[in-house]
């Protein structure tokens, strides 16, 4: 009977030695010490990939030691070793950054044929077959309300066409909460997870400044990153003279390896005024509009790290204006050059996690590669009671 009790305490001790155990991570700046947003964590030993929110925190589940890497754009690369983590499931790491003054970059070369080879050799490496795991969310706002939200993990299958990428996607989770009216909640389905995923890897925003002729609309401008000695900045505005022209660009590159780092795209307030409002019924009139990507660089890899898009439109109904607010993100948590193996069966074949049913094995979001911050954790909570 003793051999018996010993053996399954051993067997018991065994168990509990091998589960995976959970850890946060905050990431804050040396100086103010206030929490740094979108920060990489890169878990060595599972190559797991995260983002820190708006907290600085990350979360991640690891069954033994590892070391851990932390880097952002703006700041110094931080490595350390897993027995910093050992025995206190909770740390601090401080980012410091590598402030220089920015200077205008001086070049023989225009900036626009600058940013024509940024671009051709941006979406020349990333136009290669490899897959990605992202953890995909959304949050919907109606008359500046919360009203929908969805996420998953989804596995983005990519391969090169006519020299385009193209995805094939397996969704492995996912969740939905919250309920819509019928008139918006069809306009929703026009979220397309396929198109979203391959205009970011074709870099298609870039088309409408790429065009020789956009030169007489936009002032293209090259500065030195002012806290990066290895990058720098590209700023692309409308002239006050363009008419149609709205949309703001500010890229952040690798001069030497011509790759696109960061990428914002957004239109100012006072350009908004160049859009001519339409009055006509289900015309969207757009209020907000934003999108970030940022893409890794690491070894001969290079793909999306994450992105967030924002846009606000007002929806014209026939009795009432309905005011609609979508913000989504990507983020990728597992970068892999291995094709999946799947049935044909198994593809998701529709345009948005909103037409596809709760699949629920694990709390897969706690882990995902973003942490939510406590108040989106509110909102989740009070859309799930609305089921």
């Amino acid at each position: 009977m003793r051999r018996l009790i010993l053996l399954f305490f051993v067997l018991s001790s065994s168990i509990v030695f091998a589960q995976k155990t959970e850890y946060s991570i905050i990431v804050r700046d040396i100086e103010t010490q206030l929490p740094i947003e979108n920060a990489t964590v890169v878990i060595m030993k599972t190559k797991q990939i995260l983002l820190s929110n708006k907290e600085g925190k990350v979360t991640f589940m690891l069954l033994g030691g590892s070391n851990v890497e932390v880097s952002k754009t703006d700041y110094e690369t931080q490595m350390f070793r897993w027995t910093s983590l050992d025995g206190d499931q909770k740390f601090v790491v401080y980012l410091a950054g590598n402030n220089k003054l920015d200077e205008i970059v001086v070049s023989k070369e225009s900036p626009q044929k600058t940013l024509q080879k940024i671009v051709f050799n941006s979406r020349k490496k990333l136009a290669t077959s490899y897959r990605l795991k992202v953890f995909v969310r959304e949050f919907f706002m109606l008359d500046n309300k919360y009203s929908y939200y969805n996420d998953g993990l989804v596995n983005f299958q990519f391969a090169v066409n006519q020299k385009k990428s193209r995805t094939t996607i397996l969704v492995e989770q996912n969740r939905s909460y919250g309920l819509l009216e019928k008139d918006v909640s069809s306009d929703l389905k026009g979220y397309n997870l396929n198109n979203i995923m391959e205009n970011y890897s074709n870099l298609k925003c870039f088309d409408p400044i790429l065009n020789v002729k956009a030169k007489k609309d936009y002032l293209f401008t090259i500065k030195g990153h002012p806290n990066n000695k290895n990058y720098y900045i590209m700023s692309v505005t409308p002239l006050e003279s363009a008419k149609d022209a709205i949309d703001n660009f500010e890229i952040v590159y690798d001069p030497i390896k011509k790759l696109i780092v960061e990428l914002t795209v957004d239109i100012a307030p006072k350009d908004l005024d160049k859009i001519v409002e339409n009055t006509a019924i289900n015309a969207k009139n757009i209020t907000r509009s934003y999108v970030k990507l940022s893409f890794r660089i690491e070894g001969e890899n290079y793909y999306l790290l994450n992105s967030n898009e924002e846009i606000a439109y007002n929806l014209i109904l026939k009795d009432e204006i309905k005011k609609i607010q979508v913000r989504n993100s990507f983020t990728t948590t597992n970068f892999n050059r291995q094709n999946f193996t799947y049935n044909e069966s198994d593809v998701f074949k529709e345009k948005s996690l909103f037409n596809k049913k709760n699949k629920i094995l694990t709390n897969y979001w706690d882990i995902s590669g973003f942490t939510a911050t406590e108040e989106e954790k509110a909102i989740v909570s009070s859309l799930e009671f609305k089921m």
